[in-house]
């Protein structure tokens, strides 16, 4: 499965957001710092949750961070995370 599916399904299981938009922007990088070659490795979510509402940003950050495991985490150089 492709990094963006498993992005998506990660955080449609752990969140069950309303908006989910899953952008890898890796192609923005290509060689530069984190650039793995692999065109995985810097992604974009802007994610509405009613799950997440009334939690402080950082909190929202932990809470996604969390639905996405280390597994997941650790294959990515650069999350930027936006909410709706």
């Amino acid at each position: 499965m492709a990094l963006d599916a498993e992005i998506r399904a990660a955080l449609m299981a752990g969140l069950s957001p309303e908006r989910l938009d899953v952008v890898n922007e890796s192609a923005l990088h290509a060689g530069h710092s984190g650039d793995d070659g692999s065109g995985e490795s810097h992604w974009r979510v802007v994610i509405a949750a009613s799950s997440l509402e009334g939690q402080s940003r950082i909190a929202k950050h932990r809470a996604v961070h969390a639905a996405l495991g280390p597994a997941i985490i650790g294959r990515i150089h650069a999350l930027a995370i936006s909410f709706d």
